[in-house]
């Protein structure tokens, strides 16, 4: 589930480096306030990103209430990554080419979707702006769109499968299903017969972006229409403005990741659950009962833009941070002060030992806040918090993984 928008992703063609080789593909990400983006538009403001993002929180919330050798596949897919702020959004997005002869597109990247979807012509209802030309499809299909989706799919009379796919924040993607090839990391990753959504009414925010694709657990998704040739694993780094990431499909080096194992939730099998065991900062625990940090259920999402907690455990947070900032005084912005170093501990040791940066959010030019908030139904593990670290979702092995400057 996708908009509310912090960073985006460009899986770009020639603008940016792909590469296919012995390790998998491999496409760079940007952040979308980067002067690298491929898409220049004016940023969306601070507070209107976390508005978005409350409201795709609210929606997940609603959604769940009802070392060792290296891993071994054919190859790997790597796709540059980009922040999509100046693509009208706050996720990340990639660039990807579609169709014979491909075209590139700009879509976002959301680990909590399922269904992958672009504009497609004619736009028998509606279409918003992108960047680029409007797909032109080839051929239909349709397959297990109610667990993708999590809306019924129908029929037309000339038996194309229609689909309705709805996001936490009021945007919705409604069309038809469809095949055609996708290209990956140059010339050498096409992936023929890749099913995906064309969108025929599409509104909502998505900014300049042509579509999404979706890395969940879900036989649509991305991951799993790829992962039979590339393996059931991928990895990024979500980058900072100043800076480049990536998405790579397929194998990985776990020598470099300290991991966390996937947790089996009835609630939404699609999602990544993982197992919160503690928060620091400082050198010092936060002083709450381990009961309170399993208190909730847990999901890492790139879509969401800041961590919500148990609510004991932010409280206990917010005063450690108050309290260690309280004999400096006051600052135009967060970079200028000694900032803690914050620590998120997860089950089977894997840790994120926070920087400044991933730990506070610039609201505007004077004012800073920190990057976290209270949960009421479910805890969530948002791309401020995961931004410049490598993180590899290994389905097969069923473990997420985490790295220090997975972007540099």
């Amino acid at each position: 589930m996708y908009p509310h928008l912090d960073f985006f992703v460009f899986l770009t063609g020639a603008q940016h480096r792909q590469e296919l080789n012995s390790s998998g593909l491999h496409l760079t990400l940007h952040d979308i306030r980067s002067p690298c983006s491929p898409a220049a538009l004016p940023e969306i403001a601070a507070g209107e990103i976390l508005r978005r993002d409350q409201r795709r929180v609210a929606d997940l919330a609603a959604r769940l209430a009802g070392g060792e050798a290296a891993i071994i596949t054919p190859k790997a897919l790597n796709v540059p990554l980009s922040a999509g702020v100046s693509v009208g959004v706050g996720n990340y997005v990639a660039k990807i080419s579609l169709g014979t002869p491909a075209r590139d597109y700009i879509v976002v990247f959301d680990t909590g979707s399922s269904l992958n979807w672009l504009q497609c012509k004619p736009c028998s209802i509606s279409c918003h702006k992108q960047v680029g030309p409007i797909f032109d499809p080839q051929l239909q299909a349709c397959n297990e769109l109610q667990s993708a989706t999590l809306n019924p799919p129908s029929c037309s009379r000339s038996k194309i499968c229609i689909y309705q796919a709805s996001y936490g924040d009021g945007s919705f993607s409604v069309g038809y299903l469809s095949k055609d090839t996708l290209s990956l990391g140059g010339g050498g990753g096409a992936v023929p017969g890749f099913i995906y959504g064309c969108g025929q009414d599409n509104e909502g925010l998505f900014g300049n972006t042509a579509g999404l694709i979706g890395l969940a657990r879900n036989r649509l998704s991305m991951l799993y229409q790829l992962g039979a040739k590339y393996g059931y694993a991928f990895s990024y780094c979500l980058p900072t403005k100043s800076a480049t990431g990536f998405l790579s499909i397929g194998s990985y080096n776990p020598a470099q990741f300290s991991f966390t194992p996937l947790v089996a939730n009835r609630l939404d099998g699609s999602l990544y659950f993982l197992s919160l065991a503690g928060v620091s900062v400082g050198r010092g625990q936060l002083a709450v009962a381990a009961s309170e940090y399993k208190s909730l259920p847990t999901i890492i999402d790139s879509g969401t833009v800041i961590t919500r907690l148990p609510t004991a455990v932010y409280e206990a947070l917010s005063k450690a941070v108050v309290a260690a900032l309280a004999r400096y005084p006051r600052a135009p912005a967060f970079r200028t002060l000694p900032v803690p170093e914050v620590t998120i501990a997860f089950a089977g040791g894997a840790q994120l030992k926070l920087a400044a940066g991933n730990v506070m959010y610039d609201v505007s030019s004077t004012t800073t806040c920190l990057a976290f908030a209270p949960a009421s139904n479910v805890a969530i593990i948002g791309n401020r918090q995961h931004q410049t670290f490598k993180v590899v979702y290994d389905v097969t092995r069923s473990r997420i993984g985490f790295a220090a400057g997975g972007c540099s």
